[in-house]
């Protein structure tokens, strides 16, 4: 039988001969490997998750028993583990989306008894090749089971992840004798009940063998402060001059990844070494950013929450938010990153009024309407499978969301996931929409508990812990360490020269728009004969700034909430300077502005405007056909087909007179499809090439 003395011999390989296992480390370890229990460890970051369940899975190994699985959705984490496991001697792969060369390999080896740990990322569980050949022999086999992050489990949690609920399945076909271990470091009451319901672990410890390791949260490195610099600006100013001066490298997160890119410019031009790090950025970049934080080649990451569960750097020395997240619990797990080797970090909010818009845009692309879910249903067949783009010119919604709504469905059973896409299964499904209104009131709640943060003069990390209902916060506890508790604060004060440098650097105008170049599947169901690659579209575009940009954002936001107005100086200037660096193949010889409902003189002024500027060709307004349509889908087959036939004709003479490319104005572009329809009318009407512009983008 293990024994503590077996466990610590195993850290020895994994951490060092200095560390030690603390008691709450081995109960939990027992746990799982004597008593063959299910149990839930909610724990901060750094207190050492990960040596449970690997530490566990050798001594199970070493008593006979098969291969530990790890859920785990972090790729960054995975690599990290694999060569940690390997330093103590387990022998671990993973399978995920970055080594599909490797897969067969991996299961081979898994089904050969050669590897003691398995690291699985959530999106294989719904694979139907794994699900079906591999998972079935891992529940059968398997030594143990770890779900790690075991938050995203839980749509209560602030990473919610449908993947996450094939474990459900996965956990239900085990031997009653396989331990099940669900690790996170953010989950409140309520997460923890849902984590409870939908695995089975952590409920009561009467009479159902499971154990719930519940610890406190105080985070004794971390001192928390919120500064008030004011606007866009003046809070990238601040980071510029301050960034130097806080301790070894970090992270600065951003609500989005226009901000993270802008950030990351301006503080290069100051001579700040830093890099983004978005969910935009390629795999093999990330690795490499990653591998440079660790090594202090960089001072930080500009960063969106793709950098986040995982990723573990112990001396990181600050983590700033340019912006603040939604939720506490999503900031607390951001936080945790900085300080968990050092005596001290700092970690500090510069939260701005725009905060609320991202929140409410996010809030608005959550699980849609019930009739918007019975359409997917009901446009799956039983027999044939059809693929998420083959489904997308049936039913109006975006390919991410789509993406989500099936996999919600597979897990409750109405739809399963076969080769070749998806299929209905006939089995009733029932829409449940008290919860679903209940989750939006939750997060309307989580959104003023982040404001009430801001401005509470408590202690910041009792707040915190607060929200996370953590056991062991006392009565009128306080940190001693907050800006709050001590006193000491970081001043919000800008150099008015340094403010309006920065705001110069963040408006400069100027956004490329990538041109379409394929039809979206399926059209010809929706009566509509466009097929494959676009060869009548415009050439790439520009736009004066993103709607989410630090510098242009909340001008363009602004100016397109106002009445419908002539266009400002202002905006005609911005407009310019984008045109006069636009390096176009030819330059326009004329002007058109789209119609518009909303905008009509703003997008007519600045058109007429920039034909007298330029000395270009003013061809007036594309005008709305008289049966136009209304455009209201997402979806691009669905956009697509209501934006066909959607113009008049315009007059081919002042075209063809033109005799080169057209610059086509409209005020803002979302998806491109707009533009892209409107430029294959223009074309038709003897343009040579289309050149797109457009006051904002939101992307």
């Amino acid at each position: 039988m293990a024994t503590r003395a077996d466990a610590q011999a195993i850290l020895d390989q994994l951490a060092g001969p200095d560390a030690r296992l603390r008691d709450d480390q081995w109960t939990a370890i027992e746990a799982l490997v004597v008593h063959r229990r299910r149990a839930l460890v909610v724990q901060r970051t750094g207190w050492g998750k990960s040596a449970v369940y690997f530490i566990a899975a050798k001594l199970l190994r070493e008593e006979g028993r098969g291969a530990t699985v790890i859920v785990s959705p972090l790729l960054a984490l995975m690599r990290n583990q694999v060569a940690a496991a390997d330093r103590a001697g387990v022998h671990a792969a993973t399978i995920n989306s970055s080594n599909v060369a490797e897969w067969s390999d991996i299961h081979e080896r898994v089904r050969g008894g050669e590897l003691d740990v398995l690291l699985v990322s959530p999106e294989r569980l719904n694979n139907p090749d794994f699900r079906d050949e591999v998972l079935p022999a891992l529940a059968r086999d398997a030594g143990l089971v770890v779900v790690d992050e075991a938050h995203c489990v839980s749509d209560w949690g602030h990473d919610f992840r449908p993947d996450y609920r094939r474990i459900r399945t996965l956990i239900a076909e085990l031997g009653t004798d396989v331990p099940v271990l669900a690790t996170t470091a953010t989950a409140n009451d309520r997460v923890v009940a849902d984590i409870a319901a939908q695995l089975g672990v952590g409920g009561s410890e009467a009479g159902d063998g499971t154990l719930v390791l519940r610890g406190g949260l105080d985070r004794e490195s971390l001192r928390l402060s919120v500064v008030t610099a004011g606007n866009p600006a003046q809070r990238a100013a601040w980071l510029a001059t301050h960034i130097d001066s806080l301790p070894g490298c970090g992270i600065v997160y951003t609500l989005t990844v226009a901000q993270a890119h802008d950030i990351a410019a301006l503080l290069r031009e100051h001579g700040h070494q830093v890099a983004a790090y978005t969910g935009a950025t390629e795999a093999v970049e990330r690795e490499q950013l990653e591998a440079d934080l660790l090594a202090n080649r960089v001072k930080a990451l500009i960063a969106t929450s793709a950098l986040g569960m995982g990723f573990d750097k112990p001396d990181l020395g600050f983590v700033v938010h340019l912006g603040a997240p939604s939720s506490p619990i999503a900031y607390y797990q951001q936080v945790g990153r900085a300080g968990r080797s050092t005596a001290s970090a700092e970690v500090i909010l510069l939260p701005g009024r725009e905060d609320q818009d991202v929140w409410r845009y996010f809030s608005s692309v959550a699980f849609p309407s019930e009739a918007m879910v019975r359409n997917v249903i009901g446009a799956l067949e039983p027999q044939r499978p059809q693929s998420t783009p083959a489904l997308e010119p049936l039913v109006d919604l975006g390919r991410s969301r789509l993406e989500m709504v099936l996999k919600v469905l597979d897990v409750d059973g109405a739809v399963r996931r076969v080769k070749g896409g998806w299929i209905g299964t006939g089995a009733p499904w029932e829409y449940d929409e008290p919860r679903y209104r209940t989750l939006d009131e939750a997060r309307r709640r989580e959104q003023q508990a982040m404001l009430d943060y801001q401005a509470t003069d408590g202690c910041r990390m009792a707040f915190l812990r607060r929200q996370l209902d953590d056991p062991d916060l006392g009565e009128d506890e306080r940190c001693g360490r907050c800006d709050n508790c001590t006193g000491t604060r970081f001043g919000g004060e800008v150099d008015a020269g340094a403010a309006e440098d920065a705001r110069q650097r963040l408006m400069r105008p100027g956004v490329e728009i990538a041109a379409r170049k394929q039809w979206p599947s399926g059209m010809a169901k929706l009566g509509v004969e466009l097929t494959g690659r676009i060869t009548d579209g415009p050439e790439p575009g520009r736009v004066i700034g993103r709607l989410t940009d630090l510098g242009w954002g909340a001008r363009l936001r602004r100016l397109l909430d106002e009445p419908d107005a002539e266009v400002s100086d202002d905006v005609v200037a911005a407009a310019v300077k984008v045109l006069a660096s636009w390096d176009w193949a030819e330059r326009p010889t004329a002007v058109m502005a789209l119609d518009s409902h909303a905008h009509p003189l703003l997008i007519s002024s600045l058109a007429r405007k920039l034909a007298e500027l330029g000395r270009l060709t003013d061809l007036g307004t594309l005008r709305y056909a008289p049966e136009r349509r209304q455009v209201t889908a997402v979806n691009s087959a669905y956009r697509v087909a209501a934006l066909h036939g959607s113009w008049s004709a315009p007059d081919e003479g002042p075209i063809r007179a033109a005799g080169g490319p057209v610059l086509l104005v409209d005020d803002m572009t979302d998806t491109g499809w707009t533009l892209t329809m409107a430029s294959r009318v223009v074309r038709a009407a003897g343009a040579p090439a289309v050149l797109p512009f457009a006051l904002a983008g939101t992307s």
